[in-house]
């Protein structure tokens, strides 16, 4: 493999592949570096995994969705071939399997050295696309669990029938928890959720799916900087929802009512129980509080501009706690796993370069960092709630590229 390249872009995946489509465009050498196979971040998730944004705004640049469902929600394997065939059209020059390990400013050669599984790249320019979602978070209190209890991640879950026998209970109602708690529900197993503090959205609402009202509002395309709760939103939880059986809403209260045990958040644990926070009924009116407020700004919307939406009142689910939590015996529960849907966090140590601020979070504008020649895209409201989706990292990539293009030589 060449080690000397004008542009090396780190990470393959929708990101990382719509920045080398808009470079092979303009003809500048570059390669992609993944560390695994184009569409592993899809292809490892689990079974019935669903986008929970409708076809149409599958955008990725140059190849828009294409089936015959636009109004659907494209499952875990559509997903995975939609993104093969996205790379098969214009033949990226990616290189698989390659971990970069290192990247720091090199001395003689480009701008920038690259130590990777393979031996050492230099580039005049990296964009790096790997996002955010880099490890899974593992509570503190992981180790004192029973050790006959199974633990494992949502990164690591597939189906049921990879689980022992016995009940699960599963922490975090964010839209991993609550579609894989579902997920088990439907299966038939017995399942208790950890509730935290994601809101929840209606998968439609006065006569749109709640996605649509994103775009026709402008919401999907606002600026980060413009969010009325500040950039702080690039590390909230997503909103529960659902693309399953066509997509539905996911509603903590109706899931109480079906079956699932409902708890509140786990604090710790003490002698083989976890010990549960006693607030459980005023999270679930922090939701529906999320919810109507979501709303009431659709609403607004609608009566300003004038729209011809049918009216609707969502009648909140009658529901609630009995008692409180305090202790969840796992034995006495019959709780055999414990799945962790507690989201990812970022380690960006291997980038030796003067770009992030002090949580260890890249600085930039809009992808553009003060390094020249170091770039991001693709990561969680980089620019827009599109940023992170095949909506919207497209566009976040054509202007990385155009930036990238109008750079003196070096």
């Amino acid at each position: 493999m060449n080690s000397v390249f004008d542009t090396i872009v780190v990470g393959g995946g929708q990101a990382g592949l719509s920045v080398s489509w808009h470079l092979k465009n303009a003809g500048v050498e570059h390669l992609v570096l993944d560390r695994g196979a184009i569409g592993d971040t899809w292809r490892n998730r689990w079974e019935s995994f669903c986008l929970v944004t409708p076809n149409h705004l599958c955008r990725l640049p140059g190849f828009p969705y294409d089936g015959d469902d636009p109004s659907g929600f494209m499952g875990r394997d559509e997903i995975v071939d939609y993104v093969e065939r996205y790379a098969a059209s214009f033949d990226p020059p990616y290189r698989s399997n390659v971990e970069v390990r290192k990247i720091s400013t090199a001395e003689e050669i480009g701008r920038f050295e690259l130590v990777t599984s393979e031996g050492t790249l230099y580039a005049k320019n990296i964009v790096l696309t790997v996002g955010t979602h880099q490890h899974p978070n593992i509570p503190s209190w992981h180790e004192d669990l029973p050790d006959d209890v199974l633990r494992l991640h949502s990164r690591d879950y597939r189906n049921s029938d990879q689980l022992p026998d016995g009940a699960i209970l599963v922490i975090g109602s964010g839209q991993s928890g609550c579609q894989i708690a579902e997920d088990l529900h439907r299966a038939g197993r017995k399942v208790h959720l950890a509730v935290g503090n994601a809101g929840r959205i209606p998968r439609r609402y006065r006569g749109r799916d709640i996605l649509d009202w994103d775009l026709v509002t402008g919401y999907m395309s606002m600026p980060v900087h413009q969010h009325p709760k500040g950039t702080d939103i690039r590390f909230k939880a997503h909103p529960h929802l659902s693309g399953r059986d066509g997509g539905h809403t996911i509603d903590l209260r109706q899931m109480a009512l079906d079956g699932v045990q409902l708890h509140g958040k786990v604090l710790g644990v003490e002698n083989g129980s976890l010990v549960l926070s006693d607030d459980l009924d005023e999270t679930l009116d922090k939701v529906d509080d999320f919810c109507r407020i979501e709303m009431d700004g659709i609403d607004k919307f609608i009566e300003e501009n004038g729209l011809d939406a049918p009216t609707e009142d969502i009648v909140p689910v009658e529901w609630e706690p009995t008692t409180s939590d305090g202790l969840l015996n796992l034995v006495e529960a019959g709780v055999s796993t414990v799945l962790y849907a507690t989201g990812f966090h970022y380690d960006f140590g291997w980038v030796n370069l003067p770009v992030f601020d002090g949580r260890g979070y890249p600085r930039y504008k809009r992808g553009i960092t003060e390094v020249p020649g170091l770039y991001f895209c693709g990561l969680h409201w980089m620019e827009t709630q599109g940023s992170g989706l095949f909506f919207g990292v497209g566009k976040d990539a054509e202007y990385v590229v155009r930036h990238l293009l109008d750079q003196p030589a070096s």
